[in-house]
């Protein structure tokens, strides 16, 4: 993607406290100090991925600053993505960038902190915290360097304006990603997980496992091995942690296990190992064994297959998304064979769309309907939301929003409702 850190973080509480807060004037000029302060990039996991969408400044120790005298141009942020591993001579990596970004916003937060709104938006170049290797098929995440400059003297409600000298860049804050805690398992896998609040009142929890794409495994041989893009290339995890996912699953656990290569490398091995981080959390944690789901896209929609053809008694319920079940190259033998999937008898939820040209509707998700007993199939047309349409193979975006729905029972509350 030991011991685990939970990084629950608050947007406005500072990346630290700010060093050498002195005024212009004499007393500045006399102690030699020149006012610094720190910033935060704050991210919001888009259904096209992770993108800063904000800039915090921490200036709580400069005063009381007038809002009214700040404009988008008082600052001047300019942003720099670059690779965290070296790419090969005439190898490809998407969405570097090196520009400007555009300040639609300068305001205060509740803390007196200086907050600047960024633009942002799906498609949208210059924004993004992940990059794709071409030769690779993997995301990483982005070195990113921001640089903050002040154009005009912030008018303070006491005392003369102040003019900030020195920014210092500080963490970059995910409140969604952040909710999530890190983990080792004994194999070594990496994954994440989200924990219901605990209520003395409530007895054992679903538990949901995640499983991610092939653009969102690791080392393919590297060693990078992150834990990070699980949750920033995607709402796939997101999704089932917002309050509104919580309240149907009456508060689950979301496990999000990353792969340290690619679940179709080798998903026979890999299936023990996932099912080994399942059985730690059933035992550690007050995780519901009879409500255990599993959901994947793309690669992972594949590997949930594996997973009910491996364990057949395991899962309440099964939503392989835009699965692969065909090798895509066309050559070698199925990676889920007729057989298999006649026998899976975990109630299944397929989805998919006809314009998916990375995983060929027709021989893997349909194919695999027509074959898994009394299973549903949701198969869109096209990849749309808010009115932006995404490439075909992203329907994940539809389960991530609790979308499909089928004689009026939408995806989620027909998941919750399964027992195993």
């Amino acid at each position: 993607m030991s011991t685990s850190v939970t990084r629950r973080t608050v947007l406005a509480g500072g990346a630290g406290a700010a060093i050498g807060l002195a005024l212009p004037g004499p007393a500045a000029h006399a102690g030699g100090r020149h006012p610094s302060v720190s910033f935060t990039l704050d991210a919001t996991t888009l259904d096209g991925g992770e993108q800063v969408t904000s800039v915090t400044l921490d200036t709580r120790r400069l005063g009381p600053i007038d809002a009214a005298g700040l404009h988008p141009g008082t600052f001047t942020v300019h942003a720099r993505a670059t690779s965290p591993i070296p790419i090969a001579p005439g190898d490809v990596i998407f969405s570097e960038y090196d520009l400007d970004r555009t300040v639609t916003a300068a305001r205060l937060d509740r803390q007196g902190n200086i907050v600047l709104d960024l633009s942002h938006g799906e498609g949208q170049l210059g924004g993004g915290t992940l990059g794709y290797i071409l030769s690779k098929g993997r995301n990483v995440r982005l070195d990113l360097v921001y640089t903050i400059t002040q154009n005009t003297p912030l008018a303070r409600r006491h005392g003369p304006p102040v003019t900030i000298t020195d920014f210092v860049q500080r963490r970059l804050s995910n409140p969604e990603v952040d909710a999530f805690s890190h983990h080792v398992s004994g194999s070594g896998m990496k994954y994440r997980l989200y924990s219901p609040k605990r209520s003395p009142h409530r007895g054992r929890r679903p538990l949901i496992l995640w499983l991610h794409g092939a653009g969102e495994g690791a080392s393919l041989p590297d060693g990078y091995y992150d834990n990070e893009t699980t949750l920033r290339a995607n709402r796939g995890a997101l999704g089932f942690a917002t309050p509104q996912a919580q309240r149907i699953f009456s508060d689950a656990y979301v496990v999000a296990p990353q792969s340290t290569s690619y679940w179709m490398e080798d998903g026979p091995r890999f299936a023990p190992l996932i099912r080994d981080i399942v059985g730690d959390l059933v035992r550690r944690e007050r995780v519901d064994a009879d409500r255990i789901y599993v959901v994947g896209c793309s690669n992972g929609g594949y590997m949930s297959l594996e997973m009910t053809v491996a364990y057949p008694d395991l899962f309440a319920a099964s939503v392989p998304i835009c699965g692969v079940v065909e090798p895509l190259d066309g050559q070698g033998p199925p990676l889920v064979t007729d057989a298999e999937l006649a026998a899976i008898h975990t109630p299944t939820w397929l989805v998919t769309s006809l314009d998916d040209d990375t995983v060929p509707p027709e021989t893997n998700t349909v194919h695999a309907h027509d074959l898994i007993p009394g299973s549903l199939l949701t198969l869109y047309d096209q990849v749309v939301w808010n009115g932006y349409r995404f490439p075909g193979h992203f329907s994940w975006i539809y389960v991530a929003r609790n979308d499909p729905s089928l004689d009026g029972t939408h995806i989620w509350q027909w998941m919750s409702r399964r027992h195993r």
